[in-house]
């Protein structure tokens, strides 16, 4: 059972989630790009993610997706689509239905992924819309992998440059855990019995509160029909005495 949420108190208190594989960054065609598909290729379930570099300002622009990170249980691929660029047979892994890729708002980075090179997006699960069948409203992934792995997820690269020349240790370590945790995510709730949310408990919070209040409200009781019978006894007296008065 997991909780509906959870406090970031009890978060921090939590040991950090770091993903435990091989880390491969890819940035042109060649051998490693080749073995990272041959990779890909044979998980039945990959957690799924993108980056990209973030807009402090109106004035910037959005170059859109930097990075696309796939992760297996023991390898987790970091493909620079800036320098790579989207190619054929990486898209064919993202439709491909044989493949399951987990994400957390996966169907918003579809669309920047599509935006660069148009595909048809097939086998993708985002934790966002299911977790609420195991009785989970969080929607965060440091906040699910909290709830449902008992793990701290960091966040401290994720407004970093996904487009600088090379990236960090940390941010590569970032990137791919995100994506690893919720393929682990996924999988955990597979083998958890479903407890679904109430559709009270879907509301947000301010509508919840309202419908808790008027719920607590006392509610008018049932009119007996013996009332009901007086009443219409003397609705149609007050009519009868309403026509006299007229006549």
């Amino acid at each position: 059972m997991f909780k509906i949420t959870i406090e970031a108190g009890e978060i921090d208190k939590m040991p950090l989630g770091v993903f435990p594989g091989e880390i491969k960054v890819i940035d042109k065609p060649g051998l490693e790009y080749e073995r990272a598909l041959f990779y890909l290729r044979r998980q039945k379930v990959l957690g799924f993610d993108t980056e990209s570099r973030p807009v402090f300002s109106p004035g910037q622009h959005n170059n859109g997706v930097a990075l696309l990170q796939l992760s297996g249980p023991k390898k987790a691929y970091l493909f620079r689509l800036q320098m790579l660029g989207l190619r054929k047979s990486l898209c064919n892994i993202l439709s491909s239905k044989d493949i399951i890729k987990v994400g957390a708002a996966s169907f918003d980075d579809v669309r920047g992924l599509q935006r660069i090179h148009g595909f048809e997006a097939d086998g993708f699960v985002d934790l966002q819309k299911i977790a609420w069948e195991w009785g989970i409203r969080d929607k965060s992934v440091k906040k699910l992998a909290a709830n449902i792995l008992g793990c701290r997820i960091s966040k401290a690269q994720q407004l970093s440059n996904w487009e600088a020349p090379q990236l960090s240790p940390s941010q590569c370590t970032y990137a791919a855990t995100d994506a690893w945790v919720c393929r682990e995510m996924y999988l955990k709730l597979l083998e958890t019995e479903k407890n679904p949310l109430s559709p009270e408990e879907l509301l947000p919070p301010q509508d919840r509160i309202a419908h808790e209040q008027a719920q607590a409200k006392p509610q008018p009781k049932p009119m007996s029909k013996s009332r009901k019978r007086r009443r219409r006894k003397k609705k149609a007296n007050d009519q009868d005495n309403t026509e006299k008065g007229q006549g």
